[in-house]
């Protein structure tokens, strides 16, 4: 190919041959990812100019938090251990979403203030530190934090419906079945769980804001969260309904009399379904001799 005097730019094209132009000051970048100019032959044109430093790192930052979503939740890796693997879901990750989340809320009600938000947790390790971070996000936009130790997914959206808590919206931090070192949210209004698109937007919000704070994340709470014991609330209604819908002529207040245990072996549901069968067969019956 024959060379011709126009600016330094480096043509490729079929041919293994390479001939170095001075650049047209008219052919742009028409995305800096990209690093292409347009011209009007079929040929490749790699720029000589590079995109900022600065740039570059806060799509990268930007680009984490949104790879977080996992359809409606959010999913990630909290703990150093997985092979192949780098620890993404970060304490400043999840106040960004956290913070995105309540503002979120925020806008979607129509009082803007006093806005209740409730968490619950899974047993997992990384949960009190990811808490903390939960906490200082929805602080920041605003809200008002309600802490609920360990808890149900099931639970945490019932505290939005039970009185006398009726929470605007609750938060349940989860990997549900996967190893150890994940973690996740999800999210819940009185309406229910959220969709992807919410929770696409809340990531996205999330990202610039992530990128703004170059990582960093708050050391403390502007409001310490309210401890609340729901769970012994949500146990409770769901005696009521196990009573009322089984509605034994003979054991109403022991309606599992006669059944067979069955072992639940799967995390926190463990401890909620032993501790709900044996007030079922005690406590209850208990009560109902006392109430004779």
């Amino acid at each position: 190919m024959a060379s011709i005097p126009t600016p330094s730019h480096s043509i490729q094209t079929t041919n293994t041959s390479r001939t170095n132009f001075p650049c047209l000051p008219i052919n742009k970048p028409i995305h800096k990812k990209l690093h292409i100019c347009l011209n009007k032959s079929s040929l490749r044109v790699e720029s000589c100019s590079t995109p900022n430093y600065n740039d570059v790192v806060v799509d990268e930052e930007m680009d984490k938090i949104r790879r977080l979503q996992n359809g409606s939740d959010v999913r990630g890796v909290a703990l150093q251990g997985e092979k192949g693997r780098s620890v993404d879901l970060t304490p400043p990750a999840v106040e960004a979403i956290a913070e995105s989340f309540g503002e979120w809320v925020i806008s979607g009600l129509e009082k803007e203030k006093d806005v209740r938000v409730s968490l619950g947790k899974d047993p997992r390790i990384s949960g009190n530190m990811l808490s903390v971070a939960v906490f200082a996000g929805l602080s920041r936009a605003g809200c008002v934090v309600f802490d609920m130790g360990l808890a149900t997914t099931p639970a945490c959206f019932m505290s939005t419906i039970l009185p006398p808590f009726e929470y605007d919206a609750s938060i349940m931090m989860t990997a549900s079945h996967l190893p150890y070192t994940r973690n996740g949210l999800k999210f819940f209004t009185k309406k229910g769980g959220l969709t992807s698109p919410e929770v696409e937007e809340i990531c996205d919000k999330a990202a610039r804001k992530y990128a703004n704070r170059f990582a960093k994340v708050s050391t403390t709470l502007p409001i310490t969260p309210t401890m609340v014991d729901f769970m012994s609330a949500y146990a409770e209604h769901l005696r009521d309904i196990i009573k009322d819908r089984v509605n034994h002529p003979f054991h109403y207040a022991t309606p599992l009399t006669g059944f067979q245990d069955s072992e639940a072996r799967s995390a926190w549901g463990d401890k909620e379904l032993g501790e709900l069968r044996a007030t079922l067969e005690t406590v209850l019956w208990e009560k109902a001799n006392h109430a004779v």
